[in-house]
């Protein structure tokens, strides 16, 4: 079964993240030791022990984020796995595609922690807090999502930033023209239409300064062609070019996430199999939304991954 590996983004972070993992292998005490030192301060203490308003900042969620999903490959390596000749495509959500091309091989490990550093206080700098929002739209389909978001912006931005799955959109931008958004979507039909907790409006044009701070970041970065093409959220297509991909991640900072379209890009391709590397289970949740046909795996315990050792 042809098979991707996707990589999970903000949002799944959890106190206690990669804690047995780094227990149970020395290979993924190295993965998070060698992220630390990248930083130059202890990030795995915060992911094992919090406290949880800590961890859930942007530019220490993003590299914690990061780290557990690569420490689980770098122990499936450890085994015998073989990411170029197992999979067909990899993927992430949002911070998640730093993560899929790491694993590719694109970006080495300590240079992915320090662009999500970097990430991560930009887009938190981007927007003074208050400023700005997000909301989920519950029950609309992308098209009508945009819709909305186009007449709630009005003279402010509102825009659809994450098609995650069929009924499930995110909007984002300034806080009055999201609150708007909500109005608007239930009197358009929304099951449900709800603000989101977080610190600042991803992607939306209102991130054009992390945008551009990223695109500094990136142009001193080396990158690798991946082993393994990557499905990105801007076009929703593969890539294995370098100078692409570079070009993507800066615009994948204000443009939509477009998961629900890069799920059913790979079905198409014939990927029967979505293996969700890392911590939590959204994304393994989204596909089978997306397409109960999809296989879907979350491999981010130790058990987790004992169990997807002994697969075909």
């Amino acid at each position: 079964m042809a098979t991707a590996f996707v990589f999970p983004g903000q949002g799944s972070q959890a106190v206690g993240m990669g804690k047995d993992l780094a227990e149970t292998f020395a290979e993924a005490r190295a993965l998070f030791q060698e992220v630390d030192d990248a930083l130059g301060r202890n990030l795995s203490k915060i992911m094992f022990e919090g406290p949880e308003d800590e961890l859930r900042l942007t530019e220490n969620a993003q590299p914690a984020l990061m780290a557990v999903s690569l420490a689980v490959m770098a122990v499936l390596r450890e085994h015998g796995f073989d990411l170029a000749a197992s999979a067909k495509f990899v993927a992430g959500h949002s911070l998640g595609e730093y993560s899929a091309l790491a694993a590719a091989g694109t970006f080495s490990i300590p240079d992915t922690a320090r662009l999500l550093k970097a990430r991560g206080h930009a887009m938190q700098d981007a927007v003074p807090v208050g400023e700005g929002g997000m909301a989920a739209l519950l029950g609309l389909d992308m098209d009508v999502a945009r819709e909305v978001a186009v007449e709630a912006a009005g003279d402010d931005v509102c825009a659809a930033a994450n098609d995650n799955a069929p009924g499930q959109v995110v909007v984002s931008g300034t806080k009055a023209a999201v609150e708007r958004a909500v109005e608007i979507a239930k009197g358009r039909g929304a099951k449900k239409a709800v603000l989101l907790p977080v610190s600042a409006p991803f992607h939306c044009a209102l991130m054009e300064p992390a945008a551009d701070v990223m695109a500094s970041a990136l142009a001193d970065v080396e990158m690798a062609a991946p082993a393994v093409p990557v499905v990105t959220n801007v076009t929703a297509e593969a890539t294995s070019d370098p100078d692409a991909i570079r070009s993507f991640l800066v615009r994948q900072v204000t443009g939509a996430v477009r998961w629900r379209e890069s799920v059913l890009y790979m079905k198409d391709q014939g990927i029967g199999r979505l293996v969700e590397v890392g911590s939590g289970k959204v994304l393994s949740g989204l596909a089978r939304r997306i397409d109960r046909g999809l296989e879907a795996v979350a491999v981010g315990m130790p058990a987790d991954i004992e169990e997807f050792l002994k697969r075909p």
